[in-house]
């Protein structure tokens, strides 16, 4: 039964309610969030990407869209793959979870004594027929239809927002501290938030300080909850946060829950491509839908969302604007984009506009997928390195979606130049 008040009660709630967020005009929070390699939905995720990498390995031409899902000590993959390679799927698995560090059961599973179902199909002939059919390699025809999101921002050098490559950068410290024992109580299951204070100044705006962070991190029994406070201070924090963000105000959440020895599949269910924004962006740009792992580059999902945040990134380091967002969209069996859009957020150079920034992608990217394939060596066996710590803002030299292209502006303008007077 609904609860009713008086207006005299309603007025009596509001102003008690204590306003939790004062902050100075101009000014607002934003939060992000990322999760280990032993949560179980990127357990799922690394699983996919081994495979599919087992699959590149022996044939760069495989077709693969291989799901995963677990709970407690079952393990399923199935899905579409087609390949000349010899995978031993089990034994992949297998593989993948000792590799995350599930090598006992009372951390969540055990890669020894898991159950692993395997159910695989080639892929439809109707859909190779339309991506692939006798076409060259640069015209082939996108995997399947959808709006891929690229972002990229000035905040950070790896121009990723600040709030979610701190998060990336705790869970890669959790995770060295787990593997290196530096931390011996560390189990695999993880995850991380950081919210940060930012100031808008005209169109664009600038992180001022983190105002809180919050990491959980699944343990053994024989630690006490204030020990693990202090050495994720001492061992994770220290290391990662930047001191100019960091002041006597900022909020510090170090496993609230308390106790979080039951992790992994046992605690909770996992499922490929269920932390698709943990993939990304950590909320900023905005997410096209599509999941990556267990994919191949025929599948725009994640070869022409790593392309799009290739744009992105090459028009920040070109200094044509300070943020950007690039959608692109595709139909499946066609090359061509259906639709390319750019939105600086108004924060582009003085002298352009995002008319102009779209021109220049279109001149300057061949957006086509066989070009993206091509260009970002894309069919190489990479992708498991991808399932934990995000898509974006790495520096491994594979990924070469990370290497801005820098644009020359001077020709650009030259041939717009050149284009009216003809």
């Amino acid at each position: 039964m609904a609860t009713h008040y008086r207006l005299d009660e309603q007025h009596h709630l509001l102003s008690t309610h204590k306003t939790k967020f004062q902050l100075p005009k101009g000014h607002f929070l934003f939060t992000s969030e990322s999760v280990s390699a032993g949560h179980p939905d990127k357990l799922c995720d690394f699983i996919s990407d081994s495979i599919l990498d087992a699959c590149l390995d022996q044939d760069p031409n495989s077709k693969v869209a291989c799901e995963s899902a677990c709970k407690n000590s079952l393990v399923m993959v199935f899905g579409e793959i087609t390949t000349n390679a010899q995978v031993p799927y089990e034994t992949i698995v297998r593989e993948a979870i000792k590799n995350v560090g599930y090598d006992n059961i009372s951390k969540g599973l055990d890669y020894k004594n898991a159950s692993i179902i395997v159910s695989l199909d080639q892929q439809s002939r109707e859909i190779n027929q339309a991506v692939v059919g006798a076409k060259h390699e640069d015209e082939i025809g996108a995997g399947d239809q959808g709006l891929m999101i690229g972002y990229a921002s000035d905040e950070t050098p790896e121009l990723m927002p600040l709030t979610h490559h701190l998060c990336n950068k705790l869970i890669a410290r959790l995770q060295e501290c787990r593997e290196k024992e530096i931390c011996p109580w560390m189990r695999p299951d993880a995850k991380v938030q950081v919210t940060v204070e930012y100031k808008r100044d005209g169109a664009t705006f600038f992180p001022v300080r983190i105002h809180n962070v919050l990491i959980s991190q699944q343990h053994d029994e024989k630690i006490t909850h204030s020990e693990i406070q202090a050495e994720l201070h001492s061992h994770v924090l220290k290391h990662v946060l930047p001191q100019q963000y960091v002041d006597e105000h900022t909020q510090y959440h170090l496993n609230p829950s308390k106790a979080f020895t039951v992790g992994g599949p046992y605690g909770d269910a996992g499922l490929t491509g269920r932390k698709i924004i943990v993939d990304t962006y950590g909320g900023w740009g905005g997410h096209g839908g599509g999941a990556f792992s267990g994919k191949d580059p025929t599948k725009v999902d994640r070869s022409a969302a790593y392309a799009a945040r290739w744009v992105a990134k090459s028009l920040v380091a070109s200094k044509l604007c300070k943020r950007v967002m690039i959608q692109v969209a595709y139909g499946i069996g066609i090359s061509e984009p259906l639709s390319i859009s750019v939105n600086s957020y108004g924060t582009h150079a003085e002298g352009y506009d995002d008319d102009d920034l779209s021109e220049i992608v279109q001149e300057s990217f061949d957006l086509r997928p066989g070009v993206i394939i091509r260009e970002l060596q894309l069919r190489r066996p990479i992708y498991a390195k991808t399932a934990s710590g995000g898509h974006f803002g790495r520096t491994e030299p594979e990924f070469l979606w990370e290497k801005p292209r820098i644009i020359d502006i001077a020709a650009w303008k030259a041939n717009k130049e050149q284009q009216k007077q003809q």
